[in-house]
C-alpha cells in the first residue's frame, strides 16, 4: 500500500504533529510519503523544517480555476457514474451544513484534482487530519475510485456540530477513523452511533521524546510560559489580569507568550490597561529551538483554553520536564493531573490565579517531581515512533523496516 497525506492547510506552526507523523513513517521505511494540501498557509513561516515541507507538497488550488474545471469536465466524460456518486454527496455535505453550496462545488473540483494527481501517482490510500474540508475532499475523491481515505479527529471545533460537519457520512465510507483520545472517541460514538465502533481508534498524537531532553535543576525565577496563537479560544486575554494578581506577591513576575493571532490587539490593550508592561512578554512566533528553550525556561507552560483536544505543546512540555498549568477540557484530563502540573475548571479566573500561585510557591523538589512524572506519561503515551506504527498498523500500511 502506498500513502499519501491530505491536509487543509499546510504545513503551519500550530500543526508541527502532521510534520512529524509523515516524518516518522519515513524515518521507518515508508518513502515517499506524498503531502497534498489544498492551500498554503497564509502566515510567515519560521521553521525550516516546515519551510521544507512547504516545498514537498503540492497545492491543489495552485493548478488554477481552468485547470480545476477542465478535470471536472474530462472526470463526468470518463468516469459518470463515480462522478454522480460524488455530486450526490456535494449535496448531502452541502445541505448537512445548511447550504453553502459554492464552498461545496469547490470541494468537488479539488476532489476532482487530488483523485486524479493520487491515481496517477499510484497512491491506494490518503489519510487525512481533521474531519472538514479536507476529509470531504477525500471522500468525494474516494466515490470517484480514487485512493481509501482515514481521517484523524482532534476537536474542539470540527465536534461543535458534527452534523453540520457531516461527521457520520465521511465516516461511512473511511477505512478508518482515528480519534486522538478516549474524550474525542466518546464524542464520535455518540453522533454516529455503534456501526463506526469497528472502525474507530484511538491513536494519539506524538513527538519525539528524544529531542527534548529533561531539563536539569528546576526553574526559581517567577516565570510563566504560554505558548499557541493568540485567539478566543486559548484565552490569552486572562493573562494580563492575572499578571496584575500576581505580580504585588512577584514583583519579578515574567509572563511570556510565543504565539500571534486575532487576539494580539486585544491582548496589547490589556497589557497597557492594567499597567503590567514590565510582566507580560508578546514575543511573537519563535523556531522550534526558540520555543523549547523559552518552555525549559519557566516554571510552568500556562494554557488557560476554553477549547482544546489535546495540545501537543503539553506533551512538549512534559517531557521537557516543565510542568503544566492548564484546564478541564476535552482530552486535557487524560494526561495532565496534579501529578504534573494543575488543572483547573475552564474560565475560573480565581481557580487559574490559585494554581499559578501554587506553582509559584513550590519548592524546587516538588516541581522536579513534577517535571518527571510528566517526562515519564509522555513517553509511555505519547512517543511520536510508536504512535506512527500503530497509525500503520490500523491502516494496513507496512513500512520497509
Amino acid at each position: 500500500m502506498t500513502l499519501a497525506y491530505l491536509m487543509n492547510t499546510y504545513p503551519m506552526t500550530s500543526s508541527t504533529f502532521v510534520r512529524e507523523e509523515i516524518r516518522a513513517h519515513e524515518a521507518a521505511g515508508l518513502t515517499p510519503v506524498d503531502r497534498y494540501a489544498i492551500r498554503p498557509w497564509d502566515a510567515d513561516l519560521v521553521e525550516p523544517r516546515d519551510i521544507d515541507e512547504r516545498d514537498w507538497t503540492e497545492y491543489l488550488l495552485a493548478a488554477g480555476l481552468p485547470t480545476l474545471l477542465g478535470g471536472a469536465l474530462a472526470e463526468m466524460l470518463t468516469n459518470p457514474r463515480g462522478f454522480a456518486c460524488a455530486v450526490a454527496d456535494t449535496a448531502r455535505l452541502s445541505r448537512a451544513a445548511g447550504g453553502r453550496l459554492v464552498y461545496h462545488a469547490a470541494y468537488l473540483l479539488e476532489a476532482v484534482r487530488f483523485k486524479r494527481r493520487a491515481v496517477a501517482a499510484g497512491h491506494s490510500h490518503v489519510h487525512v487530519h481533521f474531519s472538514t474540508n479536507s476529509a470531504a475532499v477525500a471522500m468525494l475523491a474516494q466515490r470517484m475510485g480514487g485512493p481509501a481515505y482515514s481521517f484523524t479527529v482532534h476537536g474542539p471545533d470540527e465536534l461543535v456540530d458534527p452534523g453540520a460537519n457531516a461527521l457520520a457520512l465521511k465516516a461511512r465510507h473511511a477505512s478508518a477513523v482515528i480519534a486522538i483520545t478516549e474524550y474525542c472517541r466518546g464524542v464520535i460514538l455518540d453522533n454516529c452511533g455503534d456501526w463506526v465502533a469497528p472502525k474507530l481508534h484511538i491513536v494519539g498524537c506524538g513527538i519525539d521524546p528524544e529531542a527534548l531532553e529533561l531539563r536539569g535543576a528546576p526553574v526559581t525565577a517567577p516565570r510563566l510560559v504560554c505558548v499557541g496563537r493568540l485567539c478566543a479560544a486559548k484565552q490569552q486575554v486572562v493573562l494580563p489580569e492575572l499578571a496584575r494578581r500576581l505580580c504585588g506577591d512577584f514583583p519579578a513576575l515574567k509572563i511570556v507568550l510565543i504565539g500571534d493571532g486575532e487576539d494580539r490587539e486585544e491582548i496589547e490593550r490589556r497589557i497597557a490597561e492594567l499597567g503590567v508592561e514590565a510582566h507580560v512578554e508578546l514575543a511573537g512566533w519563535g523556531s522550534k529551538e526558540a520555543v523549547r528553550a523559552a518552555v525549559s525556561g519557566a516554571r510552568a507552560m500556562l494554557l488557560p483554553s476554553l477549547a482544546e483536544g489535546l495540545p501537543v505543546v503539553i506533551m512538549e512540555a512534559l517531557a521537557l520536564g516543565c510542568p503544566v498549568i492548564s484546564t478541564r477540557i476535552a482530552g486535557i484530563p487524560e494526561l495532565l493531573d496534579s501529578g504534573c502540573g494543575w488543572i483547573v475548571a475552564p474560565g475560573e479566573a480565581d481557580a487559574l490565579e490559585a494554581a499559578a500561585r501554587d506553582c509559584l510557591e513550590a519548592t524546587p523538589e516538588r516541581l522536579a517531581a513534577m517535571g518527571q512524572e510528566g517526562r515519564d506519561r509522555v513517553v509511555e503515551r505519547h512517543d511520536q515512533a510508536r504512535n506512527a506504527a500503530r497509525l500503520r498498523e490500523v491502516l494496513g500500511v507496512e513500512a520497509a523496516h
